[in-house]
């Protein structure tokens, strides 16, 4: 390591050094990272873009002040936008600050680590890989990263493939034997628009990089709900009993948005909810909820499990959608006292357009635990709140006990686990109410994960770089899990985009309520009340 490099290193050493986790005593660091880091440069392609600014940046400047980097380490910016060193160090504190405020005396050791380079994403797209991977070798020297590299692609889904080719062709895609560092690659979603096209993409990939080094992230699995969710069913011996088909009735996945298509219209027009959220963001969450408990706590052993739940899917009854599917799309009303216009008239959306921005799923799980459990799956914008949970629906018990005293059924209990904006988990059970006359209440146990812990909390895009410079997939998708996926909703897709009545499937909904009122119809053959614990 040259002086430079030494000098940059015990200034990041110096700045974290009394930065500690006060729970449990030790630095911050070993709390957020549990081992120690490899020098790396993170290299973000598309570092022009909005991701960058709102998301990426300010999630590594976290990681920075809380101890969660390598003591060693650079982050390069490339794009199509001209820009010197100094002019994207600049854009990337005015982002910052526009997020809120920063703290002024980490920033200048942050930004010593910020460089750019111009790169093209066209037909002469190799040049300029070409010099970035020589830019990248002396900046190794410099910085002491010892060819260590993550490639982000913060770029639109249809570079994907030319932009991986043009590193592998730059040399920038092998790991470097003389040197003995790695290279990985961070894919964004969507890993594809059907199954032909995700098989495509993957074997693009495969042409340069292997498959411990590809990274295909959903930022979901990195909320600490959604990680907590595993540990809360396998580490507590009170649940995981219970967690079949004999005591659950069914299980209800929320994912709500108040947000519209925003600036992403011309992604959302070829997307739809269906690919924008159910073949990654919805389908993560529904694994975990019905996963097998894995022999050991590793990637890919967490991952198989997944899989599994994956190939027990029941083929969807295309041949019957209207039972089992419904399908919206918002049109103007009121969020947070604002009114807001409808899809059809959002900037870039066609006036006749016939994407659905809210899908309501019943699905099955054919195999031992959850034969003949229904899983509702719900997801679209501009909705009455932005919140995500998962409900788990027991059985109705026999209450023969209190015929003679309760002239009404006994609600039955419910298991809530909070992913947004409150993480939490709550149990509504069945207590006697105060006083003479025998009569039930329903009554909630709750727990906050922020409740009585004061050390470093990571948000979804902190956890996911941290773990890709630690080289854990647990929370990454692998091919067979994104193949099996696309297996499964494709066909639905198909029909939908084809069928004869497509107009006449998608249902408009007002802007700031809970979706068409027609949903309500998926859970009415099975006797249950569509609320969610959050929209009651």
């Amino acid at each position: 390591m040259n002086a430079e490099a030494k000098t940059t290193s015990l200034q990041v050493e110096a700045a974290v050094a009394e930065t500690r986790c006060p729970d449990l005593g030790i630095p911050a660091r070993e709390c957020l990272t549990g081992n120690h880091l490899q020098p790396c440069a993170i290299v973000i392609l598309g570092a022009s873009g909005d991701l960058t600014a709102r998301k990426l940046i300010p999630a590594l400047f976290d990681l920075f002040r809380k101890g969660g980097l390598p003591d060693a380490f650079s982050i390069v910016g490339g794009g199509r936008t001209p820009m010197t060193d100094d002019e994207f160090r600049n854009k990337m504190h005015e982002a910052l600050f526009d997020g809120g405020s920063i703290p002024e005396d980490r920033w200048p050791a942050f930004a010593q680590a910020l460089h750019y380079r111009p790169l093209r994403f066209d037909g002469e797209a190799l040049p300029s890989f070409q010099d970035l991977a020589g830019f990248l070798k002396v900046l190794d020297g410099k910085r002491g990263t010892r060819g260590n590299r993550i490639f982000y692609l913060a770029i639109p889904p249809t570079l994907y493939e030319s932009s991986a080719q043009s590193l592998g062709l730059a040399g920038l895609a092998g790991e470097e034997q003389e040197s003995g560092g790695w290279s990985r690659i961070v894919v964004e979603k969507p890993f594809g628009r059907n199954l032909q096209t995700a098989v495509q993409l993957n074997r693009s990939l495969h042409e340069h990089f292997q498959e411990h080094q590809i990274f295909r992230i959903d930022h979901y699995l990195a909320k600490e709900t959604v990680q907590n969710i595993l540990m809360f069913r396998f580490a507590n011996a009170i649940f995981e009993p219970i967690w079949n088909r004999r005591y659950i009735d069914h299980v209800a996945i929320l994912a709500a948005e108040t947000l519209g298509v925003e600036h992403r219209a011309g992604y959302y027009e070829e997307a739809g909810v269906l690919r924008d959220m159910f073949q990654n963001h919805m389908m993560q969450l529904l694994s975990l909820t019905a996963i097998e408990p894995p022999s050991v706590f590793e990637a890919d052993r967490v991952r198989d499990e997944k899989t599994k739940v994956f190939r027990s899917l029941r083929p969807f009854p295309v041949e019957n959608l209207d039972r089992h599917l419904v399908l919206g799309q918002y049109e103007a009303g009121e969020i947070a006292g604002k009114r807001v216009v409808a899809y059809r008239d959002e900037p870039g959306v066609h006036p006749d357009s016939l994407t659905p921005t809210y899908a309501s799923l019943r699905v099955f799980i054919d195999n031992w635990r959850w034969q003949g459990v229904p899983f509702f799956l719900t997801s679209g914008k501009r909705l009455a709140r932005k919140v995500t949970e998962i409900a788990i629906q027991f059985k109705e018990v026999p209450h023969s006990l209190f015929r003679h005293m309760l002239g009404e059924p006994i609600t039955a209990n419910r298991l809530t686990l909070g992913v947004y904006p409150e993480e939490r988990i709550s149990l509504t059970f069945q207590a006697k109410n105060p006083g003479a006359v025998v009569r039930l209440r329903p009554v909630t146990m709750d727990f906050l994960y922020s409740q009585n812990y004061s050390g470093p909390v990571l948000d979804a895009y902190e956890k996911a770089l941290l773990d890709c410079m630690r080289g854990d997939q647990t929370l990454f998708w692998r091919q067979d899990g994104v193949e099996l996926c696309w297996s499964f909703l494709t066909p639905i897709l198909d029909e939908c985009e084809t069928c004869g009545n497509r107009e006449k499937m998608l249902l408009p909904y007002e802007a700031g309520s809970w979706g068409p009122k027609e949903a309500g119809r998926l859970m009415s053959p099975e006797g249950a009340s569509w609320q969610t614990g959050s929209m009651a």
